[in-house]
């Protein structure tokens, strides 16, 4: 028996919640960039693209192309929480949902057929859901028997595309496909490729495996069963996960930065975001790293190790402050990371002692409200005038198992009279 595995590429992510955010950003070529003076567009509207910006432009390319670009500021912590939003929205169709990246996913519904009638019908709900939750941001759905022709089919038609490849289809699909369009094949395979005369899925589907393994080893076999639209890999859902070896995150700042208090400020701000990460999965760990980056990309890492587990963030700032004041800086920072690793999983300490208890009793509240109107909306006084610092860079590990940001004004304001 086939499944029917669907994958949901959301239509440019970043650009399209900013103008969902901002009404006055609507129809009007925007690019989404990093801090404002170190930056590059990570994502652009499609009124934007039209002008040729693409990702990874410096701001200056993007300008030159599009004079009268509007550039947006990212904030990390809005698209995570619309993610997590996102995930909730899935997992009303089906359990079995893989976070493949902050705005992709993949799902498995072949069991949740029977219940809703067919896949194309789940799809066109789910798109529904989005519009009505969400807003204006868009899909483009693939719904295939596997990961790989899902993904396949979720590029094909953009923006707010759905796309469905059949069993039977596959074959005359892929005949002439370039394969580069194969998930998985960059411009140096390809180029690798077509030094073999092997330009198409269907040249690379009737290779020799010999010479396939000859020249890229063990991939080799690999590459074959692609080009015949061959996938077994499953849909992973996040509980089936294993488990992080460390949770991290790091910013580079706006400007280089050599005053103790602004870099104390910066370290509470991450050891906050480590916190609730760590809290979100069930994890503590003993060591915290601290990573530091001169203007000159020189870059270290100090680690200290307690005698206990933790994952509240005032315990994780204060190990990396300390860290800190054993370092003798020889220039300015351009860039801090926090890490924490040694972890483990579901450990439950009880404080003994009515201090510890009424800090985690805060820290537990904070995480309350945080997930229901969206991180940072009650933080630290510290924190207040820069809580949504620009230069933070994604988390490397999917985010999972949180509440989003409401992207309604309404419920902002909501949020804004019960802080």
């Amino acid at each position: 028996m086939y499944k029917t595995i669907m994958h949901i590429d959301m239509n440019a992510f970043f650009a399209s919640v900013e103008q969902q955010v901002n009404p006055a950003l609507r129809g009007k070529p925007i690019a989404v960039i990093g801090s404002n003076e170190r930056t590059v567009v990570t994502t652009s509207s499609y009124e934007a693209r039209a002008y040729g910006v693409k990702t990874g432009m410096t701001k200056y390319e993007a300008r030159r192309l599009c004079p009268h670009i509007i550039l947006v500021a990212g904030d990390t912590s809005r698209y995570t929480d619309t993610c997590r939003r996102l995930v909730e929205t899935y997992r009303q169709y089906t359990p079995i949902v893989e976070v493949y990246s902050v705005d992709e996913a993949f799902l498995d519904v072949t069991g949740s057929i029977p219940l809703f009638g067919g896949a194309e019908v789940i799809a066109k709900n789910i798109k529904k859901d989005i519009r009505k939750t969400l807003g204006r941001l868009t899909c483009s759905i693939g719904i295939a028997p596997n990961k790989l022709l899902a993904k396949l089919g979720s590029d094909m038609k953009k923006p707010d595309g759905l796309v469905i490849i059949q069993q039977e289809d596959i074959g005359r699909l892929l005949e002439h496909l370039p394969v580069r369009e194969l998930w998985g094949i960059g411009p140096r395979l390809e180029m690798h490729l077509a030094t073999m005369g092997i330009k198409t899925c269907g040249e690379l589907g009737r290779a020799s495996v010999l010479s396939l393994k000859n020249r890229f080893g063990v991939i080799g076999e690999r590459l074959k069963l692609m080009a015949q639209g061959i996938d077994d890999s499953p849909v992973i859902p996040m509980e089936q996960e294993a488990d992080a070896k460390s949770v991290g995150h790091s910013m580079t700042l706006d400007r280089d930065v050599s005053d103790t208090e602004t870099l104390e400020r910066h370290i509470l701000q991450l050891s906050e975001m480590v916190g609730r990460r760590l809290r979100r999965g069930g994890y503590s760990g003993r060591t915290v790293a601290l990573t530091l980056r001169y203007p000159d990309f020189t870059t270290f890492t100090r680690r200290s190790t307690a005698g206990m587990y933790m994952n509240n963030s005032v315990d994780i700032y204060i190990a990396a402050k300390e860290i800190l004041n054993t370092i003798r800086l020889q220039q300015p920072i351009r860039l801090i990371g926090i890490s924490v690793c040694n972890l483990t999983r579901n450990t439950v300490q009880i404080p003994l002692f009515s201090v510890e208890r009424i800090k985690q009793a805060a820290t537990h509240t904070m995480d309350k409200i945080n997930d229901r109107y969206g991180d940072f909306c009650i933080t630290w006084g510290t924190l207040i005038e820069r809580y949504h610092h620009k230069g933070v860079i994604s988390p490397a590990w999917r985010p999972e198992g949180v509440k989003c940001v409401n992207l309604s004004t309404q419920k902002g304001k909501k949020a804004n009279r019960k802080r």
